[in-house]
């Protein structure tokens, strides 16, 4: 009776440690399409990042390179629009400065 229940027991004891095998591989899966997926999804982040400072970069460049034309062709009428622009900020900066004190 002794040596039955002995098997008994070893036979459940081996089918508890293939179950907990293959739970294990299952998870280690389930860990690995996971860690898979994350490295996707930031990897189309860091390309979608890099497009859009590209993006920016050649707005920036249009942006100047149009400045210096408008400079070049309308020299006067830059010098008055950048003489009120710095008049506008340091006439902000003499009023934000007056409400601190």
């Amino acid at each position: 009776m002794i040596t039955n229940s002995n098997y008994e027991t070893h036979d459940v004891a081996e089918k508890a440690g293939r179950s907990l095998d293959r739970a294990l591989e299952g998870g280690q899966a389930a860990a690995r399409r996971a860690s898979e997926r994350a490295s996707e999804l930031a990897s189309r982040g860091l390309d979608a990042v890099r497009d859009g400072s590209q993006h920016l970069r050649d707005r920036a460049l249009r942006v100047t390179d149009n400045s210096v034309e408008y400079i070049k062709h309308e020299p006067v009428k830059s010098m008055i629009y950048a003489a009120v622009a710095g008049a506008a900020l340091m006439g902000l900066v003499s009023l934000l400065s007056r409400r601190r004190y």
